[in-house]
Formats: structure tokens, C-alpha cells, sequence
């Protein structure tokens, strides 16, 4: 079970939750703090002095005073006003992190919500009952507005949920699940909506997925490196010292560790004609490397955002409440573009070493295309027009979106960062990658069939091993789109994992 407190979430423990469904509870620290900055708001009601957020209007309309018997009304037609997100919903495992996070930023204290509600989110989502959150709508400040007033409206029973597969009111959603949804008290439809966990959710479950596929895209060049007999010179330690990028030299130890004690290696060492492989093989670590760095200092940024207070106004425990602007996605939406480019690197150099292995002036001795009967089959023509395609897509994705800005709410909100469209794009990015990943390996098995009796390494001959338990040999022609998919989910859940772990600690 997760102690929800504030302070401690982890990119591991989203994925724990997103996917695992592990049970959420409310930690007791947290409990004592939220009732401590509660209560600071409870008496800014009574006191009925303006205070943004609690007893006045939104954005433009903040100098509009409200009435303590409207209050109510006024947080809930907040939630449903800015219920305006259009397009596919988001899929299950992101919605249940973004409700994860939003109740650690609760659990915060700084938004002044009473603990009741936390304990209906986390009620939702150990209940697995989960909102219909439209993919668009969010510009990322002030906050992800949209997306999380339709998490909103389902904790107060308004708006679509899915519950056991089913897509439903909210209201019979939360029946049929025996909860029972909120009456949102004052501050709280705010608490709610005003932050960052939308496009942060996002990018966490992409940004963990990048980092595995970052370890099997060394998996997959060694796998290639051997296939075309090249050389693994180009990772010697003394070269990566060299230059110091500690990127590359983690990237080079790793290709070591893959490469060492290979069959096929020394069937080619001395009498080898080439003086250097190609770009895309010797230049690995220098590709690789920053990838790793660019990886560390994003997943920073989104781990601290994972338990960062983005409400407004925060209120604090001291009694005191400041108005100012956590809630501005630049953070994440900057480390997402960061990523995108990440992704797109890693699936241009990895289709760039699968055209090596199916084109016939490039492969070493390898059958055309790795077709049987070169001609009258085509093998792994097309699988290596869709890397192209998915390469040349990844390039596209890499424009940053955290550049653009358009004004929002009558200019009030007059830069904003554009942070949900980059986590989207970044999703999208990896999704693909996956897929370009996927096709080197099935190509890189084939090539490494075609060098039998001789064998790599162990560690690639139990890469090759899983590949194969996921992916048949070619025998004749057959559509390669369900074996490729198939290898990439299967790459995505943690296929190489057993070799990957061994070799990144």
C-alpha cells in the first residue's frame, strides 16, 4: 500500500499505481497538515474579506466578490464551467496518475481542501473507478484547467466515468462502486483543477517508458553490431575518457558488457578489410550518451513536479494565504520537448542501423533485404519503410510546443506554456519509437540466424532468445505489422529487463 503524503511520490510509485493498481491511503501527516491549513481557510470565510479563489470570481472576473451562501455554487460551477476538453479520452493508466497526483498535491496542505476529499479521490481510484478526461483543452496554465475539471465533476457525481470496463455516468459510475460524491466546500473546486497533474502525469508514464527503451536501444545495437560483424573498438573506455561526457562513457560500458566474450567477434577480429563501421554503429555512445544526461535532467524536473504545491493561492500553515503562479507548466512542458527530441534521436539512429541490415550493399554477406528467396520474397523491405516513416514522424514531433503561447481568459493569462501538448506529443513520440525499436531487433534476430553456428554474447544470445519467444524465425514471407507490434508492447512491459538491469546498475 502507498502513504499518500505529499512529499515522497515517486515516478516508480505512479507506475505502481497507474498500472499496478496498488492501493492508495491518505498518510497521517498529511491529515494533521491539511487540517491545520483548512482551518486557515475556514476562518478567511468567516472573516469575509476578499481572497482570491475562496470568496471571489476567476481570472478576469477576480474582483467580483461572492457571498458566503453562494460559495458552494461558486466552486461547483466552477468545475463544470471549465469542463471544456474535446478529443479521444485519455487513456486509463494516465487518468489514474493524474488522480494520483492530484491528491499528493492535496495531501500537500498548501491548497487548503479538507481531507474528505482526498479520501474520496483516493476512494475513486482504489475502486477503479476512473473520469472520461478529454485529451484537449489544456494550454497548461493555469494549470491543466480542463482536463482536471473533468476529473472534478466526477468526484461530485457529474459528468461520464468508466467503472468495470463501462462507460457511464458518474453518478451510477460511483453508485455501483458504492462511493458517494462530494459537495465541494470553499476553495475546493479550485483546489481541484488549478495545477499541473494532467500534462505531469502524462509525461511521467512516457518519460518511464523512454528510459527503457533508452537501455533496449543498447540491447538492440549490439544485437545489429554483431549481425553485421562490426567491430565493438569504437566503445574502448580510453576513447569515452577521452572526452569526458559521462553520457557516453555509461553508454560505452554498457555496449561493453553486451558485447563481451562474442563467438562472433572473433570470427572477424584479425583479417577484417574495414578500418571503421558506420555512424550509426561506431557513434552509439556519442548518440546514446546525451540522451542518458538529457533523460536524468528531465525526469528531475517531472520527479520534483510530482510533489510540487501548484495551487493558487497557496495557503500556509502559518495562516497566511499567497497569491503567485506554481501552476504554470513551463517546468514539465519544456523537460516533455526535451524528451521528444530524446526519442526522436534514438529512433533516427536506430532505423538508420536496420537499413543497414536489410540493404544489400550494406549488409556484410546478409541475404537482401533478410529475405529467403531474395525476389521472389521481399523479407524486411517494408518493416524497414515503417521505421522510416515512424523516424521521419519522431522528427516532426521533436518541434517544441512549450515555445508557443496564446493568450487565454481576456489576457489575465498571457503566457502560458502549452505543457499538455508537448507530454501528448512526447506520448506519442515513445509510442513510436517502441515501434522502430521493435523492427531493428526482429531484423537484428534474423541477421544473427544467418551467422549460425557461431554465437554473440550471452547477454545477446538471451536477447535474441526473448525476441524469439515473442517473434517467429522468418520462414517465406508473412505480414511483419502483428509480429512488430507484438515485440514492441512486449518491449514496452519489460521484455529485456532481465538483461537490461544486469547491465545499468
Amino acid at each position: 500500500m502507498l502513504h499518500l503524503d505529499g512529499r515522497t511520490l515517486s515516478i516508480r510509485d505512479v507506475l505502481a499505481v497507474a498500472d499496478m493498481r496498488e492501493t492508495v491511503t491518505l498518510a497521517s501527516s498529511a491529515r494533521e497538515r491539511m487540517c491545520t491549513t483548512r482551518a486557515v481557510v475556514d476562518r478567511a470565510v468567516e472573516a469575509s474579506v476578499p481572497v482570491y479563489g475562496i470568496n471571489t470570481g476567476f481570472g478576469k472576473l477576480s474582483e467580483v466578490t461572492i457571498p458566503n451562501d453562494q460559495l458552494a455554487a461558486l466552486q461547483r460551477n466552477l468545475v463544470r464551467s471549465h469542463a471544456a476538453g474535446v478529443g479521444d479520452p485519455l487513456p486509463e493508466r494516465e487518468v489514474r496518475a493524474m488522480m494520483l497526483l492530484r491528491a499528493n498535491v492535496l495531501a500537500t496542505g498548501f491548497a487548503g481542501a479538507r481531507v474528505e476529499v482526498v479520501d474520496a479521490l483516493l476512494g475513486m481510484l482504489n475502486a477503479g473507478v476512473w473520469p472520461v478526461v478529454p485529451e484537449q483543452g489544456s494550454v497548461g496554465a493555469s494549470g491543466d484547467l480542463a482536463p482536471l475539471a473533468h476529473l472534478a465533476l466526477t468526484l461530485i457525481g457529474e459528468g461520464e466515468a468508466f467503472y468495470d470496463g463501462h462507460r457511464m455516468d458518474s453518478a451510477a459510475a460511483l453508485a455501483t462502486a458504492g462511493l458517494t460524491p462530494v459537495t465541494l466546500a470553499a476553495k475546493e473546486g479550485l483546489a481541484l483543477i488549478n495545477g499541473t497533474q494532467a500534462h505531469t502525469a502524462v509525461a511521467a508514464l512516457a518519460s518511464a517508458e523512454l528510459r527503457r527503451l533508452w537501455h533496449v536501444a543498447h540491447v538492440a545495437t549490439a544485437m545489429t553490431l554483431e549481425a553485421l560483424l562490426g567491430t565493438p573498438t569504437p566503445f574502448d573506455a580510453r576513447i569515452q575518457d577521452a572526452r569526458g561526457q559521462l553520457g557516453q562513457r555509461h553508454s560505452a560500458s554498457l555496449m561493453r558488457a553486451l558485447l563481451g566474450d562474442s563467438e562472433l567477434r572473433e570470427s572477424h577480429r584479425f583479417g577484417d578489410p574495414r578500418v571503421q563501421d558506420a555512424y550509426a554503429l561506431r557513434c552509439a555512445p556519442q548518440v546514446h550518451g546525451p540522451a542518458f544526461e538529457a533523460l536524468e535532467f528531465a525526469q528531475g524536473i517531472i520527479g520534483r513536479e510530482l510533489n510540487a504545491a501548484t495551487d493558487n493561492p497557496l495557503v500556509l500553515e502559518t495562516g497566511e494565504l499567497l497569491s503567485g503562479g506554481n501552476f504554470h507548466g513551463q517546468a514539465v512542458g519544456m523537460a516533455s520537448d526535451l524528451l521528444a527530441i530524446v526519442s526522436a534521436n534514438l529512433a533516427v539512429i536506430s532505423e538508420r542501423r536496420t537499413d543497414r541490415l536489410v540493404h544489400p550493399d550494406f549488409n556484410e554477406g546478409l541475404p537482401a533485404f533478410l529475405a529467403g528467396s531474395p525476389g521472389l520474397e521481399s523479407g524486411f523491405m517494408m518493416s524497414q519503410v515503417t521505421a522510416a516513416a515512424l523516424a521521419s514522424e519522431n522528427k516532426s514531433l521533436a518541434h517544441p510546443a512549450s515555445v508557443d503561447s496564446i493568450p487565454t481568459d481576456g489576457n489575465k493569462e498571457d503566457v502560458v506554456p502549452m505543457a499538455m501538448a508537448a507530454a501528448v506529443k512526447l506520448r506519442r513520440s515513445v509510442r513510436n519509437l517502441r515501434h522502430v525499436l521493435a523492427i531493428e531487433m526482429i531484423a537484428a534476430a534474423e541477421g544473427l540466424e544467418h551467422r549460425r553456428p557461431l554465437r554473440s554474447s550471452v547477454p545477446i544470445e538471451h536477447a535474441h532468445a526473448l525476441v524469439r519467444s515473442v517473434v517467429a524465425k522468418q520462414s517465406g514471407d508473412r505480414a511483419p505489422s502483428p509480429d512488430i507490434i507484438r515485440l514492441a508492447e512486449s518491449l514496452a512491459s519489460g521484455l529485456l529487463d532481465p538483461i537490461t538491469e544486469e547491465f545499468s546498475t
